[in-house]
């Protein structure tokens, strides 16, 4: 009778446990993919958070405000609308006799106005510029990311803008890290066919890139990571296990250059170089010395420029 009442008491709490557990992991997951509409409750970067801060996040979640367009082009530019899953606003920036259009995409909680010191080099070297909201973002409608899934379906919105526009120009597409990630699904989902690509840091899967968001904050991993995964896939509806660059890069015959930065705390070396080999047809490794995940312009401009100009010189 009293073993019978232990296993009771036992059971009980494993299942309040189970609860409170499954109730952070459900916060965590909705707010990893549903941006916020207010900015006051932002939750600071990883790194910066106090442990009464990071134990808060814990159960909560992290709070991300929709990402805002806070500067516009220095050039003439054109503001465009395109229908995909929500509608997306763009910026086209037209240089005369360009040799080209570079289609750009931003990261994760970012918006296009984080492309603009990109896109003035890549004006600079006489290519056109579209730069894309993603679905969520900046001037695009909706509060959803999928952090690279759906957004594919953005990306062939934009390729086949620029296509139907600039019917014999060559068309780079540009991502960095969730923008990396969504060209790739891209080509591999809808057999979009750019001339080349520049992808910057994507992460190596949706698993590696959501524990070391865990690890970047002291937290433990495990469990919370497949247990973040399972109510992924309840939420978002597609299974995050098989949301994997390294794979999708087996179907990629575009030539690509895939850039990194040495100091990158999000994305490992190892997952670039696994993406990198998989890879086919024409590609180029470049290695930014300086940077971390960032703008690789802010400390290895003149690496990723000479990189860059030979990649599209060829």
């Amino acid at each position: 009778m009293k073993n019978k009442k232990v296993l009771k008491r036992i059971a009980i709490v494993a299942f309040i446990f189970f609860c409170i557990g499954n109730f952070i992991v459900y916060n965590h997951v909705f707010r990893f993919t549903h941006f916020s509409e207010s900015v006051k409750n932002k939750t600071k970067r990883p790194e910066e958070l106090s442990f009464l801060e990071k134990m808060h996040t814990m159960v909560m979640g992290v709070s991300i405000p929709k990402p805002e367009n806070k500067t516009e082009p220095d050039r003439n530019y054109e503001t465009i609308l395109l229908k995909s899953k929500e509608d997306l606003e763009a910026w086209y920036i037209e240089v005369p006799d360009a040799k080209g259009v570079v289609i750009m995409f931003h990261g994760y909680s970012s918006s296009k106005s984080s492309l603009l010191e990109y896109a003035e080099e890549f004006n600079t070297k006489a290519y056109s510029t579209l730069l894309v909201d993603f679905m969520g973002s900046g001037g695009s409608t909706g509060q959803l990311t999928t952090i690279g899934f759906e957004e594919s379906t953005d990306v062939k919105a934009a390729y086949e803008f620029v296509r139907e526009r600039n019917t014999n120009k060559e068309i780079v597409l540009f991502g960095c890290s969730m923008g990396a990630v969504s060209i790739m699904k891209s080509i591999v989902d809808y057999n979009i066919e750019p001339h080349k690509i520049i992808l910057e840091c994507p992460f190596g899967s949706f698993k590696e890139t959501t524990k070391t968001r865990f690890q970047a904050m002291g937290l433990p991993s495990f469990p919370f990571v497949d247990l973040l995964m399972i109510h992924g896939s309840i939420q978002l509806g597609f299974n995050p296990y098989k949301h994997k660059p390294i794979d999708y890069a087996k179907e990629i015959t575009t030539p690509t250059l895939l850039l990194f930065g040495e100091k990158d705390e999000r994305v490992s070396m190892q997952s670039i170089e696994e993406i990198f080999a998989n890879l086919n047809g024409i590609k180029k490794l470049g290695i930014m010395k300086n940077s971390g995940h960032e703008i690789y312009l802010n400390d290895d401009r003149e690496t990723w420029n000479a990189l860059v100009d030979e990649f599209l010189k060829n």
